[in-house]
């Protein structure tokens, strides 16, 4: 089993068009887990029960649910859950990432956008308030989805979405494969540390020296930086990486519980269902079970 696995979806894009939309009344959800080079803003409405897969985020949606996807090798799916709706709205709009080149990206007219696209790498949630803020403005691009104005109106759509407090990323950075790093050199030096050393036993006093600190004041710097404590950080990544083996690889369940470094796969039994509310083996199963070969 390996990555390849995961359905690749070919998507209506053309070369001649900005973004390709499509807008859908439906009662059932059967696409299974794929992912694809463009870019992805998807909405779902009276989708309550819906099961929502991002990366290593499984979740169940309310009513209203509205993702961007901005990798092309983060898997995704929403699925049919315990969703009983008959009349589900779903609008996807996919755009590459050249719709917005890096020379445009980097003035500060961009800037909030350019941050949101860098947090939807791994998949970014956006809060009840700004779904219902920026409906409209979705719901026009459906009639004028062709056009200057229409593409207009997207950026616009983009601008409105990047201004959302409240949005939260799902998919951990460590099986999205795309580290983010913090805008403090301190915490980003360790957190490229932590990427590189993750499966080995990983000592403060190591990392506070890194920084030149003393411990107790880099723990609280740390937590400070990025609303997490460095435990918990440490965790969360080894988490995100040993998800992204137990699907791209054949390794047994412990073999992979010692390369991501934990020290017993008691251990690690617990501290996934913590993170990821199953088994290492019953995530594995359930991700296997909604791929297809192609």
């Amino acid at each position: 089993m390996n990555h390849s696995s995961v359905m690749r979806e070919i998507t209506p894009l053309s070369n001649n068009d900005c973004f390709y939309l499509a807008d859908r009344h439906k009662s059932t959800f059967d696409f299974p887990i794929h992912k694809h080079p463009e870019y992805e803003l998807n909405y779902i409405g009276n989708g309550a029960g819906v099961r929502r897969t991002v990366g290593d985020s499984i979740e169940t949606i309310g009513d209203y649910d509205l993702v961007l996807i901005a990798s092309p090798y983060l898997e995704h799916a929403w699925e049919q859950g315990g969703c009983t709706g008959t009349d589900i709205r779903e609008i996807t709009i996919q755009f590459t990432s050249d719709i917005l080149p890096e020379s445009i990206l980097h003035k500060k007219q961009f800037h909030s956008i350019r941050q949101m696209l860098e947090r939807a790498r791994c998949g970014l949630a956006f809060s009840l308030p700004t779904i219902m803020k920026t409906y409209g403005r979705l719901d026009s691009l459906t009639q004028q989805q062709h056009g200057f104005h229409a593409f207009l109106s997207f950026l616009e759509l983009l601008y409105e979405l990047s201004s959302d407090e409240h949005s939260r990323t799902l998919s951990s950075s460590a099986f999205a494969r795309s580290e983010m790093r913090s805008e403090s050199r301190r915490v980003a030096r360790v957190q490229e540390y932590i990427a590189q050393h993750y499966s080995e036993d990983i000592r403060l006093e190591v990392l506070a020296d890194l920084v030149g600190m003393t411990p107790v004041a880099f723990s609280r710097f740390f937590h400070q930086r990025t609303g997490r404590t460095l435990s918990n950080y440490i965790i969360e990544h080894r988490i995100g990486s040993a998800s992204r083996q137990l699907i791209d690889s054949d390794l047994t369940v412990a073999e992979i519980c010692y390369d991501c470094g934990f020290n017993t796969l008691s251990n690690f039994n617990r501290l996934f269902r913590k993170y990821k509310g199953c088994s290492p083996t019953e995530f594995r199963e359930n991700y296997c079970k909604k791929k297809i070969i192609i």
